[in-house]
């Protein structure tokens, strides 16, 4: 879980998340062996070289901690811990690119060059890197690797490696990554543990956190195979798990590496205890709960309402065989929504994507589907200081003054300037279907014959909805039938993951649902979200396709917001521009992540304040064989 929570920004685009950077060789020495040491040709006045690096001011934990402060030191190894996947199958096992299903969980397999610590918000500690040093104007950042690193199959890690994997990512990976790390000029192994990256990008705070964050292959691995090809090879990595077995479509599983280079270093002691990691695929929401309550999986997250309030009244649950946890969500909630396709005509006039958005009866939906569990999503910032409430502040109005002429185009109303956050809507259904009607009317459209009817293009608007898990269905059908009263043509396709993945990458749909995580350090990941440079790219996550000046001028702000005030500052200016366009129709959220396990498990209390770090969970051996017994039994 932790270590899903470290790649959540740089792999954020290759599971869901092109400059040519020079090598530190020429092309016929990069393929004759390991390049030639580059000499530091840079003198300047010394830097300290630190342990940590924190977004805002300095690590908390001192140069001399001996681990985390949430882990348990002691924790036993041994056991197993099998996930529930669903989504139907995988066919890759390298994440990092467009083409092929990654398979979940590869992050275990990789180091970074610097590892977070959960109980801060973005504090990240020495892992790969034994010491950093900042440059005090954010030109340059070094990193002095660990000459005791070493790669699964018994190669040194070194700074070559380092280079080749930035450069891989950023010519050969998911063009995500290119936006992501565009702020790096280029990077230069000055000598076998020594890595220089170095920033045309002065202004980012997040940038050297970033680069931090870089996953490291093995360039004697990579360089004579095609990165960009999809593939179940059991690649090596440098992480505390490795690929022991990969039954495509069906089942993946990680081996706690016995000889794992780094399991002393004070951010693993206490973690990475369990010994293997299964995650088992599954097409369907269902069977995968049966799977589950059978004792074929053992830990789960349990994102249905329903199940969550009734469906545990079986004879494991009741025998106390199975616990259910309940972990308080402090970081932003994240933003599940229906995206419209903004690449469609019929959906350019904010007024349409408006008046659909009207159609989503949520207080109806949380009292007979959800039993009262969920709140409305309202903001892009959720939960977080940097959601939009109330009127805007005339810091928020100073900068969207210079794109007024812009955003009252785009936006068709003043309301963005005038008129307070959240978007006063009427609650009852009637009323809401009345107020999408006039809209649609306004727009231009009209009811003939029970069809809704652009009076310019005759033609009806239309709207389908494209899935690949049937359990958002009981979400999706009754927003249509509310469409439909309106006169909209409306249908919903439920294709297998493959043809979704196919038909999302190439735009190929009209309404989708997609999700925007935010941690409490939004950056870089934000152009990938909104940004015109995003609108068309392969793969991005701006599924809507918004293309606004004033969205990339805020995005780039709130990237070099040079303190807390100020990132907030612009946040709440760009959740006002988003919300005010109704590019999506928000979902709901709980303010809490529901966890149900088979009772085997132990793990450290309380939960570290900013992720639940599974990898500092153990498993009792003694528990985990009396509940295999059971199993057999039945």
């Amino acid at each position: 879980m932790s270590r899903s929570v470290l790649f959540a920004k740089a792999m954020m685009l290759a599971s869901c998340f092109m400059l040519s950077m020079p090598l530190i060789a020429s092309e016929r020495e990069a393929n004759t062996g390991t390049p030639p040491l580059v000499v530091n040709e840079y003198v300047s006045t010394p830097i300290e070289t630190k342990h940590g690096l924190s977004l805002y001011d300095s690590p908390e934990l001192p140069v001399d901690f001996a681990y985390f402060p949430h882990v348990n030191p002691s924790a036993p190894k041994g056991g197993t811990i099998t996930h529930t996947a669903v989504g139907g199958s995988f066919d890759s096992t390298n994440p990092f690119i467009i083409r092929g299903t990654p398979a979940t969980g590869i992050s275990n397999i990789y180091d970074t060059l610097m590892a977070s610590n959960p109980g801060e918000p973005f504090s990240l500690y020495g892992l790969l890197a034994k010491g950093v040093r900042l440059d005090p104007n954010r030109e340059w950042i070094e990193f002095d690797l660990r000459s005791e690193a070493r790669f699964q199959d018994g190669e040194p890690v070194t700074a070559y490696d380092v280079v080749f994997s930035f450069n891989l990512l950023r010519d050969e990976g998911n063009p995500f990554y290119a936006s992501y790390y565009a702020g790096v000029e280029r990077v230069i192994a000055q000598s076998e543990h020594q890595v220089r990256f170095e920033f045309n990008d002065t202004e980012s705070r997040e940038l050297p956190l970033i680069v931090a964050q870089l996953p490291i292959f093995p360039r004697h691995y990579w360089e004579p195979r095609d990165f960009t090809a999809p593939t179940l090879a059991a690649h090596p990595g440098s992480g505390p798990y490795r690929i022991s077995n990969v039954d495509p479509g069906r089942r993946i599983v990680f081996q706690r590496d016995e000889n794992y280079w780094g399991k002393d270093l004070p951010v693993n002691v206490g973690r990475y205890n369990i010994d293997q990691i299964v995650y088992e695929y599954y097409r369907d929401r269902d069977i995968a709960w049966e799977a589950f309550k059978a004792g074929l999986t053992d830990f789960r997250v349990d994102a249905r309402a329903a199940t969550w309030a009734i469906g545990y009244d079986f004879p494991a649950y009741r025998d106390g065989l199975v616990k259910r946890i309940t972990v308080p969500d402090v970081n932003p909630s994240m933003m599940q929504a229906f995206v419209f396709n903004l690449r469609k005509e019929k959906f350019q006039d904010p007024r349409v994507r408006e008046a659909l958005s009207l159609t989503f009866d949520f207080p109806w939906l949380n009292t007979n589907i959800f039993y009262d569990t969920y709140q409305r999503t309202e903001s892009f910032f959720q939960n977080s200081e940097m959601e939009a409430v109330g009127p805007p502040s005339e810091e928020e109005l100073a900068l969207l003054a210079p794109f007024r002429d812009e955003l009252l185009a785009s936006h068709q109303s003043e309301r963005l300037f005038t008129e307070p956050l959240p978007v006063a809507h009427p609650t009852e259904l009637r009323e809401r279907l009345r107020l999408a009607l006039d809209l649609l009317r306004e727009a231009g459209y009209d009811v003939v014959d029970g069809v809704l009817v652009n009076n310019d293009t005759g033609r009806p608007l239309s709207l389908e909805v494209l899935l690949y898990d049937s359990g958002l269905e009981r979400v999706v059908q009754p927003m249509l039938r509310n469409m439909a009263r309106l006169g909209v043509q409306t249908s919903l396709r439920i294709v297998d993951i493959n043809q979704f993945l196919n038909r999302q990458r190439s735009y190929d749909y009209d309404m989708v649902i997609s999700h925007f995580p935010q941690s409490n350090n939004p950056g870089n990941e934000q152009r990938d979200y909104w940004t015109s440079a995003a609108a068309e790219a392969p793969q991005s996550r701006n599924r809507m396709a918004l293309a606004h000046p004033a969205v990339d001028a805020l995005v780039e702000q709130l990237i070099r917001a040079e303190d807390r005030e100020s990132l907030d500052t612009v946040a709440h200016a760009l959740d006002r521009v988003l919300r005010w366009g109704f590019y999506v129709i928000p979902h709901y959220h709980s303010g809490e992540t529901r966890i149900a396990v088979w009772d085997k498990f132990g793990y450290p209390e309380p939960f570290p304040e900013y992720a639940m770090d599974l990898d500092a969970w153990w498993v009792d051996t003694d528990r985990e064989a009396e509940l295999q017994r059971r199993h057999r039994r039945r």
